[in-house]
């Protein structure tokens, strides 16, 4: 079982991968860059990833084909979102939430290369109940 504390470790991975993207292309292009981009980056981080696979909806005994897409799945453990966006929307917040959710996945992190400052104003970092029943060691 993983603990808070390598999680949060994991996540600084992370953010520390999407800041080197950000700090080599700027803000202004498509979210469809930075996502080519930040899977290079995972791999030379050797981080595990699944991305932009379809996202399970279970409904009363069955599943429906909602084709949901999850950008990232990293080491099977956070979700992580992207957006190129002017400012993180309420539904952008709910979609991560959702994700999280549906997936059984304890944090995510929501991230928008269309700023100025990545680390400051341009990454967001989300829990819930599964994280909250994690051990802190």
């Amino acid at each position: 079982m993983i603990t808070k504390i390598e999680l949060n470790e994991l996540t600084y991975g992370i953010v520390g991968a999407a800041i080197e993207v950000h700090k080599a292309l700027g803000p202004g292009l498509l979210e469809s860059v930075y996502h080519k981009c930040l899977k290079r980056e995972f791999f030379l981080r050797e981080l595990a990833f699944a991305s932009e696979f379809l996202v399970p909806v279970h409904y009363k005994g069955i599943e429906i084909e909602a084709e949901l897409r999850c950008d990232f799945l990293i080491e099977n453990k956070i979700v992580v979102e992207l957006k190129a966006v002017d400012a993180i929307a309420p539904v952008f917040e709910a979609q991560l939430l959702t994700y999280m959710k549906l997936l059984e996945k304890p944090k995510g992190i929501l991230i928008n290369f269309n700023c100025e400052n990545l680390f400051k104003e341009g990454q967001r970092t989300y829990v819930n109940e599964y994280f909250r029943s994690l051990p802190d060691r």
